[in-house]
């Protein structure tokens, strides 16, 4: 065979897929890589029979993990500290990958460190050579991977020089142990004081992505305001963190009065914080959902999508179910009439 010369075949169907098993693919940030439009939150995943605070025990997770790679959902996000810092989402997730070894190439995985974790003294957190490098093998250990492919500062840490972290994470993207940088919960000044640290150093790690809470219906937090305008700007991606409201833009809070004990809101006691306008905004855009033979959360998640700056979309699910609810909101189309709609409903 002539390797030099280039197979058509391979050309057309392997490799200019913007698509695995029907998801869409977008860039992450400005690199080349690519990840599935609709992601999976994987925070819920442990074992609540332990009582570190999951939701979704082993049996569950693992067939929402198989779902998910059936649907092309396999830009999966966790951190070491999900779950009452027990590392118990990273220990499922380490179980799948053990049990589908040919699936690792088709799945991309993102975790985040920065919290105590794995001991109780002060290097076992925030961002210092020591606690990065350590947190690191402990979450390839938890995974049972060889390499994590987007690694997260969960948040910023004040105290240690930047400089620092970005040559920690430098010397660990050498090593091939990690391939990617992203932040979370990060507010524009962090994000351009660590842009401008990289660039100082090296140029070569960079911010992918920023983390942070968003929904179309609170849209950014208070504290945090124009990181998303931010990503727009600097081509990074905008990954949302609780995309669905903590399950609020869903068809189930519709009559609130029906809520009742394992609906997350009424379990941690959020419900009775939701103002009657905030109500009223989500009957409409159920309104406009319905129109469109839509749920609410294919209709919310379908409309960030579209918003400039932002990145793939990472809602958790407890069922599959819900999972294959979501997924369907990778491939919707909105029209410019129902982008009008949704952007009145939400003034």
């Amino acid at each position: 065979m002539d390797y030099l010369t280039p197979n058509p075949k391979l050309y057309n169907v392997a490799w200019q897929t913007d698509e695995f098993n029907g998801m869409p693919w977008r860039l992450f940030g400005r690199s080349g890589l690519r990840v599935s439009a609709i992601g999976l939150g994987t925070w819920k995943m442990g074992y609540p029979e332990t009582g570190d605070g999951a939701r979704v025990d082993e049996k569950t997770s693992m067939a929402i993990l198989d779902r998910s790679v059936e649907l092309g959902m396999t830009h999966w996000d966790t951190a070491n500290r999900y779950n009452n810092a027990s590392g118990n989402c990273e220990r499922i997730l380490g179980k799948w990958f053990a049990a589908n070894p040919d699936q690792r190439r088709n799945v991309v995985i993102a975790t985040k460190i920065f919290g105590g974790m794995d001991g109780r003294s002060p290097n076992h957190s925030r961002l210092s050579r020591l606690s990065i490098m350590e947190s690191t093998y402990a979450c390839l250990e938890r995974m049972q991977l060889e390499a994590i492919d987007i690694m997260y500062f969960h948040s910023y840490d004040p105290i240690t020089p930047l400089e620092e972290s970005l040559e920690a994470i430098e010397d660990l993207i050498r090593q091939d142990l990690i391939r990617y940088l992203a932040v979370s919960n990060y507010t524009v000044d962090q994000l351009r004081a660590t842009d401008a640290a990289a660039r100082a150093i090296s140029g070569r790690v960079t911010i992918q992505a920023v983390e942070n809470n968003y929904d179309i219906l609170n849209r950014e937090q208070a504290d945090k305001p124009g990181v998303l305008d931010w990503c727009a700007r600097n081509g990074a991606s905008y990954i949302a963190w609780s995309p669905l409201a903590r399950g609020l833009l869903t068809n189930r809070y519709l009559d609130p009065a029906k809520a009742a004990k394992g609906d997350r809101l009424v379990d941690e006691g959020m419900l009775k914080d939701v103002t009657p306008e905030t109500f009223e905004k989500l009957r409409k855009l159920a309104a406009i959902a319905e129109e469109g033979g839509l749920t609410v959360s294919q209709l919310a998640l379908a409309y960030m999508l579209t918003l400039p700056g932002m990145g793939p979309v990472i809602p958790s699910s407890t069922s599959v179910k819900q999972l294959e609810d979501n997924a369907k909101a990778g491939t919707v189309k909105l029209g410019e009439d129902q982008l009008a709609a949704i952007r009145t409903a939400l003034a």
